[in-house]
C-alpha cells in the first residue's frame, strides 16, 4: 500500500541568535511543523505541532539530541505562544469508494440476513411446486417394462414424451408419445403433442423438483422424468 510521511510547517522563525551545535557560526531556522501521513485510502494531520531546527541556507537538520538547553527553551517557547492548530483527516477517492464498498458489503448482509426466513420459505414453495403433479402436465424422459421384476434382461424401453391424463388419489395414469426412441434423443426433436390413448397405471415412487419416478404396483413399469413441457 502506497504510504508516505510530511511536514507542513506552520511557522519559521529565526534562531540565528542560538549557537549552532553541529557547525557553529552556522545560522538556524526553528521551524514548527505539524505530521501528515499520506496513504491511498487517507490523508491525516496531526493537531500536535512539533519542532525541528535547519541550518539556513542548505536547510539541513540539527539532531534534537545535539540541541542545547537554550535551544529546546526557545522552540519550547515559541510552541506555548503558537496559535492551537487544526488537525485533518479525510478519505481519498479510493477511500471513498472502499468505504461505499464496506458499507454496501454491510448492508447486503443485514439485508440478507433479514430476508433469509422469507427467502427460505420462496424457495420451498417453490420446491414444492416443483415436485408436484398435475393433471395435463407433460414430461420428457425415459420408460421401461421389465418381463420380471428388477430382472433388466429382457426389459424394453424408451426415451420420449409423457403425459400425465389423469390422477386418481395416489395413481397416475400415464401415456406415451406415439413417438417413443430406443435412443436418447435432443427432446426438441421429438413429438410433445401427440400421445397414445392406452394409459399405464403407476403409483409416485419418487417426487423431486426436478426427477419423477413412478412405478407399477407390481414393479413391471416404471417412468423417470427429468424435464417438465413449459
Amino acid at each position: 500500500m502506497w504510504f508516505s510521511i510530511a511536514e507542513i510547517i506552520v511557522k519559521r522563525v529565526d534562531a540565528t541568535h542560538l549557537e549552532n551545535p553541529v557547525h557553529p557560526g552556522s545560522p538556524m531556522e526553528l521551524g514548527l511543523f505539524q505530521r501528515e501521513v499520506r496513504t491511498i485510502i487517507y490523508v491525516q494531520r496531526t493537531k500536535k505541532v512539533l519542532p525541528q531546527y535547519y541550518e539556513t541556507p542548505g536547510g539541513d537538520r540539527i539532531p534534537m539530541r545535539k540541541w542545547s538547553s537554550q535551544m529546546n527553551d526557545f522552540a519550547q517557547d515559541k510552541m506555548a505562544k503558537l496559535p492551537p492548530q487544526k488537525g485533518m483527516r479525510k478519505f481519498t477517492i479510493f477511500g471513498w469508494l472502499l468505504l461505499l464498498l464496506c458499507f454496501y458489503l454491510i448492508g447486503y448482509a443485514v439485508y440478507e440476513t433479514a430476508t433469509l426466513p422469507a427467502q427460505k420459505e420462496v424457495y420451498k414453495q417453490e420446491m414444492a411446486e416443483l415436485a408436484t403433479v398435475h393433471e395435463g402436465d407433460i414430461y420428457f424422459g425415459r420408460y421401461r417394462i421389465y418381463k420380471e421384476k428388477g430382472n433388466f434382461l429382457g426389459s424394453e424401453g424408451g426415451f420420449g414424451w409423457f403425459k400425465v391424463v389423469s390422477i386418481e388419489n395416489d395413481t397416475y395414469h400415464i401415456a406415451k408419445s406415439v413417438e417413443i426412441s430406443n435412443n436418447a434423443k435432443p427432446k426438441e426433436e421429438m413429438n410433445s403433442t401427440d400421445f397414445e390413448q392406452e394409459t399405464s397405471a403407476v403409483k409416485a415412487k419418487d417426487l423431486g423438483a426436478y426427477t419423477k419416478q413412478f412405478v407399477s404396483e407390481d414393479g413391471l413399469m416404471e417412468f423417470n422424468f427429468d424435464q417438465k413441457k413449459e
